[in-house]
C-alpha cells in the first residue's frame, strides 16, 4: 500500500513538471502604444507576422509537452533518471509564447482603437 502511495506521489510530481499546454499559457503584458502610430494596413501586416510566430511557438510547446509526457512515462515505468530530462514549466518556448500572445492582445487593442476590425481567432 505504501509503495502504491509513493508511486502515485512520484507520478503526480513528474506530470506536474511537463511543459504546459499552449492553450494554458497566459499572455504577458505588451503595450499597445508600440502599434498606435501604425496604419490599419501596417497593423494587419504585423498581425500576420506575430500570428505566424505564435503558431510556431505553440507547435513547439506542444512538441515539448509530448516529449515530456514520453520521458515521464518512460521514467515512471522503466528508468526513473529519465525524469531529469523533462523540459518543465520554465521552458523558454512557453515564455516566448506568452510574449507573443501579449503582442497579439496589444495588436487587437490598437486595431480596435482605430476601428481596423482585426481580431485573432482563438483555438
Amino acid at each position: 500500500m505504501k509503495t502504491l502511495s509513493c508511486l502515485a506521489v512520484v507520478a503526480s510530481v513528474a506530470l506536474a513538471a511537463c511543459a504546459p499546454k499552449p492553450e494554458n499559457v497566459k499572455p504577458t503584458y505588451a503595450s499597445q502604444a508600440v502599434y498606435n502610430n501604425l496604419s490599419c494596413d501596417q497593423i494587419a501586416a504585423e498581425s500576420v507576422t506575430v500570428s505566424n510566430k505564435a503558431h510556431d511557438a505553440a507547435n513547439l510547446e506542444r512538441k515539448h509537452r509530448r516529449q515530456d509526457q514520453g520521458i515521464t512515462a518512460a521514467g515512471l515505468v522503466v528508468f526513473w533518471p529519465a525524469l531529469f530530462f523533462a523540459h518543465g514549466h520554465n521552458a523558454s518556448s512557453a515564455t516566448n509564447l506568452a510574449a507573443l500572445k501579449g503582442e497579439m492582445e496589444a495588436l487587437e487593442a490598437a486595431s480596435a482603437s482605430k476601428n481596423c476590425g482585426i481580431e485573432f481567432q482563438r483555438t
